[in-house]
C-alpha cells in the first residue's frame, strides 16, 4: 500500500480497540472481498501454512492435527516461535487479520513435551469436583499460551452411554448431571465472564487464557453399540435431556466454538444438520461464537454426493462456520467460491459464518496481541501445575476392593516393610499411563514426556530400608522369594485414539489377567488398572486379589497414586461409569429396571471399605 492508504487504514473502525465488538466486526467484513471470507472459514494443518499462503489467502485458523509441531520433543518456546512466525506471515495479509493457532490441548498441552500431563476427562468424573476441572482448565490454558497458541479443541462434553466406545475416556462420565458439573473446565480455560455477560456470546477474559471448544455436538457418546462416528438413535427430548444438556452449561459460560461431530442422529451426521447446528443451536440455544467442523468432517458426508462439492455445499448450508479442512485448502477454497458465485450458497450464510469467527477473534484480543507472550514459558511443567495434576490423581482413584476379609482392610500399604515387589506391564510406562492424545494423537509407549510412574513413585515413596524390586511379568523364582512382604502389579489398556478404540470385548490386555493370576497365587496383591473405562473383571480374579483400584489414565504424575496407596491421603473417587458383569449387558444404566452391575455407578471405597 502506499503511505496515504496505509494511515487511512490504521484508522479503520476495526483496528480500534476501544470501539464496539460488533462494530468492529461489521466494519471489517464491510472491506473484505469474498477471497478473503472464505479464507478467514479455512481452517489448514500447520505442515501447509507457507508464509504466501497465510498472506495472500487471509487462511483464518492453523491446526497441529495430533503428534504435529515444529520438530520432535519440541520445547514450548519453540512452539511460541512458529506459532509467532505463522502469525506475522498472516498480519502481512492486506486487512492485517490474525490467525487463531488450534491445538488438541484436552488433558494439558499434551502434544508439547515437558507440558504438566492431567488425567483424561473420565478420572476427573470420577472426582466430581468441579472446582478441580476449572483450576485444571486455568493451568491447562497458561501452559497453552505459553506456547503460542490460542485454541484448544477442549471440552469433550459427550455423555458416554457405552464403554465400548473409543472415546469413552474423553468423557467425564455416563451420567448427564456429572458431565455438567464439569463443564467449568470451560471457565478454567477462558476466564470467568461477568454476570452480565450475554449467554451464548463468545468471552476470553485476557492473554492468559485460551479459547475453548465444547465438542462433539451432539450425541456422540450415544452411538449405537459405541461406535465412533456411529448413530445415535434417540428422540429429540431424549437427545436434548441426556446429550445436549452439557452445552446449556458451555454456553452459560461464554464458550467461544463449537465442534460438530462426526456422529449422526437418526441417520443424518451432524456435519449436514441444519436442524441442530442452525435451528436448535444457532436460533434456539442463542450460540454467537463459530461452530467448527471435525478434521476432514466435510469428507466424510459420503451420502450427500461424491464430488467434494456437494459435500462442501451440505456442511456450510447446515451451518459449518469453519471447515478444519486440514490439507485441501485449495480444492475447498475452488469449490466454495464456485458454490457462493453460482448462488447454491447464498452471501447471508457467508456473511454469517464470517462475523461469528471475526467476533471470536476480536473477543479473544487476537488484534491487539496476535503474538505470543514468552513470559508464561516457567509455567510449562512447573511444580505449581505438577502438584495439581498430582490432586487430580489421589482424587480420581476409585477403590473397588480392600482386603479380602472386609473387616481387615488391605490398604494403606505399610512403606517400611523389607521387600515390594513391583510388576505388571503397566508399572513403569509413562505413555501407558498418559493415554491417547500425548505426543501424538494414538499415545504410545515409552518416556514420551516428562514425569513420574508408578514404580518410580513408589521407590519415592518408600523407607530407606525398603527394597523395591521390579518385574514386568515375575519369574517363578522372584516369586520363590520369601521375604516380599506384598505386590503392586500395574495392568491395562494401551493408548489409543477414537475408532482404534472401539472395543467390542473389552477385556484387559497384554495378558494382564494371567500377570495378575501368577502373581496373588504367592504374595498379597494390590491392582492397579491404568484404562480408559470399566474392563472385564472376572469374578475369579477379583476374588484372588487383596485390593483392586481403578486408576483411569493418570497422566504424568504417578505419584498422586502412592500418595493414596501408602495412607498419605484418603481415597475420595468414585465411579463415574457403571461397571458391568459381562460385555452382553451394554449398554446398562442406573435408570433401568434391569440394572444389575459389578459395581454401579457412584461406588467407591475409602481405606476403611465405608462406602463413599
Amino acid at each position: 500500500m502506499r503511505k496515504a492508504e496505509e494511515e487511512e487504514a490504521m484508522n479503520y473502525l476495526y483496528k480500534d480497540p476501544n470501539a464496539p465488538i460488533e462494530a468492529r466486526v461489521k466494519d471489517l467484513l464491510s472491506r473484505m472481498t469474498l477471497q478473503e471470507k472464505l479464507g478467514q472459514m479455512t481452517q489448514i494443518e500447520r505442515a501447509v501454512a507457507t508464509p504466501s499462503v497465510l498472506r495472500d489467502l487471509s487462511i483464518g485458523s492453523i491446526l497441529s492435527v495430533g503428534g504435529s509441531g515444529p520438530k520432535e520433543k519440541a520445547s514450548s518456546e519453540q512452539w511460541a516461535e512458529m506459532v509467532d512466525d505463522f502469525q506475522k506471515a498472516a498480519m502481512e495479509s492486506r486487512l492485517g487479520i490474525p490467525i487463531i493457532y488450534a491445538i488438541d490441548a484436552v488433558h494439558g498441552n499434551n502434544n508439547v513435551y515437558g507440558a504438566t500431563v492431567f488425567p483424561h476427562n473420565v478420572g476427573l468424573g470420577a472426582t466430581r469436583d468441579a472446582e478441580l476441572a476449572r483450576r485444571i482448565g486455568v493451568a491447562t490454558a497458561l501452559e497453552v499460551r505459553a506456547s503460542g497458541i490460542h485454541y484448544t479443541f477442549a471440552p469433550c462434553v459427550a455423555v458416554c452411554r457405552d464403554p465400548r466406545w473409543g472415546r469413552c475416556y474423553e468423557s467425564f462420565s455416563e451420567d448427564t448431571a456429572i458431565v455438567r458439573k464439569m463443564t467449568s473446565i470451560v471457565t478454567g480455560l477462558q476466564g470467568q465472564p461477568p454476570e452480565d455477560h450475554p449467554k451464548g456470546y463468545p468471552f476470553l477474559a485476557g492473554r492468559n487464557n485460551v479459547l475453548a471448544c465444547a465438542k462433539h455436538f451432539v450425541g456422540d457418546g450415544g452411538t449405537y453399540n459405541g461406535l465412533n462416528e456411529g448413530n445415535t438413535i434417540s428422540s429429540y427430548d431424549d437427545l436434548e435431556r441426556i446429550h445436549m444438556a452439557p452445552y446449556f452449561d458451555c454456553l452459560a459460560q461464554g464458550v467461544s466454538t463449537i465442534m460438530a461431530s462426526y456422529s449422526s442422529w437418526n441417520g443424518v451426521p451432524l456435519h449436514a444438520s441444519h436442524f441442530l447446528l442452525t435451528e436448535i443451536l444457532k436460533e434456539k440455544l442463542g450460540f454467537k461464537g463459530f461452530i467448527i467442523s471435525d478434521s476432514e468432517g466435510v469428507d466424510r458426508l459420503f451420502n450427500y454426493g461424491s464430488a467434494y462439492q456437494q459435500r462442501v455445499l451440505t456442511a456450510i448450508n447446515a451451518g459449518i462456520d469453519m471447515v478444519m479442512v486440514p490439507f485441501r485448502y485449495q480444492l475447498f477454497l475452488e469449490d466454495l467460491k464456485y458454490l457462493v458465485e453460482s448462488g447454491k450458497i447464498s452471501m447471508s450464510r457467508i456473511d454469517d459464518a464470517v462475523e461469528r469467527i471475526l467476533r471470536v477473534k476480536f473477543a479473544a484480543g487476537l488484534f491487539e496481541y496476535p503474538l505470543s507472550d514468552r513470559s508464561l514459558l516457567d509455567t510449562v511443567g512447573c511444580e505449581l501445575h505438577r502438584k495439581l495434576a498430582r490432586e487430580a490423581v489421589r482424587k480420581s482413584l476409585v477403590l473397588l476392593k480392600n482386603g479380602k476379609d472386609p473387616k481387615k482392610p488391605f490398604l494403606p500399604l505399610n512403606r517400611n516393610v523389607k521387600k515390594i515387589l513391583v510388576a505388571g506391564t503397566h508399572y513403569d510406562d509413562l505413555g501407558y499411563q498418559c493415554g491417547g492424545w500425548t505426543a501424538t494423537w494414538e499415545g504410545k509407549s515409552g518416556r514420551i514426556t516428562i514425569g513420574t510412574t508408578i514404580l518410580e513413585a513408589v521407590k519415592e515413596a518408600v523407607g530407606g530400608e525398603t527394597e523395591v524390586i521390579y518385574e514386568q511379568n515375575p519369574s517363578a523364582q522372584t516369586l520363590a522369594s520369601q521375604d516380599i512382604s506384598f505386590a503392586i502389579v500395574a495392568v491395562g489398556e494401551p493408548p489409543y485414539a477414537e475408532f482404534s478404540g472401539d472395543n467390542p470385548v473389552l477385556t484387559i490386555p497384554f495378558n494382564g489377567p494371567e500377570i495378575v493370576s501368577r502373581v496373588a497365587d504367592v504374595v498379597p496383591t494390590l491392582v492397579i488398572l491404568i484404562s480408559g473405562r470399566p474392563l472385564v473383571l472376572e469374578p475369579w480374579l477379583l476374588d484372588k486379589v487383596d485390593a483392586f483400584i481403578a486408576a483411569w489414565l493418570p497422566g504424568s504424575e504417578g505419584g498422586g497414586i502412592t500418595d493414596v496407596i501408602f495412607g498419605d491421603y484418603e481415597f475420595e473417587g468414585r465411579l463415574p461409569m457403571t461397571w458391568f458383569k459381562k460385555v452382553e449387558q451394554l449398554p446398562m444404566h442406573a435408570e433401568e429396571n434391569s440394572y444389575d452391575p459389578l459395581f454401579p455407578i457412584g461406588f467407591g471405597l475409602s481405606s476403611k471399605n465405608e462406602v463413599l
